[in-house]
C-alpha cells in the first residue's frame, strides 16, 4: 500500500483592510431641516407684513398678503409650493457642500498620476517602505488603496508558502477589498442631487399649474377687464414656481456631473494603482 502524506493546510489570507465606521445622519436630518427652513424663509422672510401694501395680519399659517413691494417678494404669492422649492434648493446646497468636502478629502494632496509614478519608481528599486510613505503623504482614496496593497505586497515578498501567481492574486484581492470600502464613501448622497434634479422641475410645474388653475377660476367667476388683469398677474406669479424649479434643477445637475467626473478620476487612479502593484510584483518577484 502506498504511503499517504498529509497535505499542508492552505495558507489563510489575512487582510489589513478594516471597514470604515461612518454615520450618515445628514441624509435624513438635512431634508427635514431644509423643509423647515424653506417654510420659515417663505413665511417670515418673503411673507413679512412689511413687504406688502395690504398685509394679512391674521393669516396664520398662510397669510394672503396683497401688493408686494418688490419683484422678489412676488415669489411669495406663488403659493404653498414655493417653500418646498426653497427647501429643495437648500437641500441641494447642503449636499453639494458635503460632497465637496468629502471628495476633496478623497482626492488627497498632489496629483494622482504623479503619486503613482513615484510609487512605481520606489517599487522598481524594491523600496516598499518608501512607497508606503508616499501613500501617507497622498492621504486620499488612491493612497489608502495603494497602502493596503503595498502592505500585502510586502507580506508576500517574504511568503514562502505560495507561488508567484497566488501571491499576485492575494495582492489583487487586498486591493479589491480596499476599493470596495472606498467607493461607497465617494458615491454616498449623490442620489439626493440626482433626485432633486428631477423633482425640482416637477414641483415648479406643479406650482405653476396650481397657480394658473386659481387664476382661471377667478377669471370665470368675475369676468370683465379687471379679471383679465388679475389673470395676467396670477400667471406671472405662478411662473415664479417654474423659474425656481428649473433653476434648482440646473444647479443640482451641474454639480452632480462635476462630482461624478471627479469620482471617475479617482476611480481610474485606484484601478491604475492596483494594476501597478500586481504587475510590479509579477515582474520583480518571479
Amino acid at each position: 500500500m502506498a504511503e499517504t502524506k498529509p497535505t499542508a493546510p492552505a495558507a489563510k489570507s489575512s487582510t489589513s483592510v478594516q471597514p470604515k465606521k461612518s454615520s450618515n445622519a445628514i441624509s435624513w436630518i438635512a431634508p427635514v431641516v431644509c423643509i423647515l427652513a424653506g417654510y420659515l424663509i417663505w413665511r417670515f422672510g418673503l411673507g413679512a407684513a412689511g413687504n406688502f401694501t395690504k398685509p394679512d395680519l391674521e393669516g396664520g399659517f398662510w397669510p394672503h398678503h396683497e401688493g408686494p413691494k418688490g419683484g422678489l417678494i412676488k415669489m411669495y404669492e406663488g403659493g404653498i409650493i414655493v417653500p418646498l422649492l426653497i427647501a429643495t434648493f437648500l437641500t441641494a446646497v447642503t449636499f453639494i457642500i458635503e460632497r465637496l468636502l468629502t471628495i476633496s478629502k478623497a482626492s488627497g494632496s498632489g496629483n494622482i498620476a504623479e503619486f503613482i509614478r513615484k510609487v512605481q519608481y520606489h517599487l522598481a528599486n524594491k523600496n516598499v517602505d518608501q512607497a508606503i510613505s508616499e501613500c501617507d503623504k497622498q492621504k486620499g482614496s488612491v493612497g489608502n488603496v495603494m497602502k493596503a496593497g503595498l502592505r500585502k505586497y510586502k507580506e508576500m515578498i517574504s511568503n514562502t508558502e505560495l507561488d508567484t501567481e497566488q501571491k499576485v492574486l492575494s495582492i489583487q484581492k487586498e486591493v479589491e477589498e480596499a476599493t470596495a470600502l472606498e467607493l461607497p464613501m465617494l458615491e454616498k448622497n449623490l442620489v439626493f442631487l440626482s433626485t432633486i434634479a428631477s423633482v425640482a422641475t416637477l414641483l415648479g410645474l406643479l406650482g405653476t399649474v396650481l397657480g394658473m388653475i386659481s387664476s382661471f377660476s377667478a377669471l370665470g367667476a368675475e369676468g370683465g377687464g379687471g379679471a383679465a388683469a388679475e389673470l395676467s398677474r396670477g400667471i406671472s406669479e405662478a411662473l415664479y414656481n417654474t423659474a425656481l424649479g428649473i433653476g434648482t434643477s440646473a444647479f443640482a445637475i451641474i454639480f452632480y456631473n462635476i462630482f461624478t467626473t471627479k469620482i471617475d478620476h479617482i476611480t481610474y487612479g485606484i484601478d491604475e494603482s492596483g494594476f501597478t502593484l500586481t504587475q510590479s510584483f509579477a515582474s520583480l518577484y518571479k
